[in-house]
């Protein structure tokens, strides 16, 4: 059997503090709320076509081998592809909402070389704001 992947469907994230993280990621990333299921301490939240999962500590669907939530230890990076990418305005608006902000910088991803911004959720999780692919392919990569 062939297949292809098109793109990402989900992303599940182990939380701490499950509100604190719904309230971020809807607040700060502008991600609603696309189904809530707090009797699995589950919360799905709309990115795009993706989503992003929301999983309670020791909820009942919880996997305990699965991470230290809390230590942004659970995943290594989620990247959001995301228009307009104007760095300035970004940089305020997550500054506004007391953000960690990461290193700007081209990058690499599934539509090619361009702008992204990296930041940190408040369990440490670091995610990766990616731009629009730039039309030259010349530059050099920073990882």
């Amino acid at each position: 059997m062939s297949f292809t992947i098109r793109e990402i469907d989900h992303v599940v994230i182990r939380c701490a503090d499950l509100d604190n993280m719904v309230t971020f990621y809807r607040t700060v990333l502008n991600c609603p709320i696309e189904k809530e299921q707090r009797d699995l301490g589950l919360i799905q939240m709309r990115a795009g076509r993706s989503l992003i999962d929301l999983l309670s500590v020791g909820a009942k669907i919880d996997r305990p081998d699965s991470g230290n939530p809390g230590a942004g230890r659970n995943m290594d990076h989620l990247c959001l592809r995301v228009e307009p990418f104007d760095a300035e305005s970004l940089r305020t608006h997550l500054e506004s909402h007391n953000v960690t902000i990461g290193e700007e910088a081209r990058r690499y991803g599934a539509e090619g070389f361009g702008p992204s911004l990296y930041l940190f959720d408040p369990e440490g999780n670091m995610i990766e704001l990616k731009g629009p692919p730039e039309a030259s392919a010349d530059k050099p990569i920073t990882p």
